[in-house]
């Protein structure tokens, strides 16, 4: 119990510290969320609970597939906001998101692959 309390409270250090970055700077804020911190994050954590290489392995490539169709989002959310306000452009880049990663499971599908 002690080790999911650590990784609470380091997972949420790292999150607020990224918002408190961006907070001063919207470049260096944009540039520390796009890496893959909590991506390593998680990796560490499987890795100090004896999670197997392989099971690490299928996580960091799941990732990659489920990376790509939320690529989009990204453009759209700074001009849906500008357009649809707050609210609306986060439930939209949502159905976005969810729409393309239904998509993308269908295309992944073509080559063998599932999402889900």
């Amino acid at each position: 119990m002690s080790f999911f309390v650590v990784k609470i409270f380091i997972s949420a250090l790292a999150i607020a510290g990224i918002s408190e970055v961006a907070k001063h700077s919207d470049k260096f804020g944009g540039m520390i969320a796009a890496l893959p911190i909590t991506t390593f994050l998680i990796v560490l954590w499987m890795w100090g609970e004896g999670a197997s290489d392989a099971k690490i392995a299928s996580h960091m490539r799941f990732t990659l597939f489920f990376v790509l169709p939320t690529l989009p989002m990204f453009l759209a959310f700074p001009w849906l906001l500008q357009k649809l306000g707050f609210g609306l452009a986060f439930g939209a880049s949502l159905a976005l998101t969810g729409g393309l990663i239904y998509v993308f499971n269908i295309i992944y599908q073509q080559f063998g692959m599932r999402l889900f």
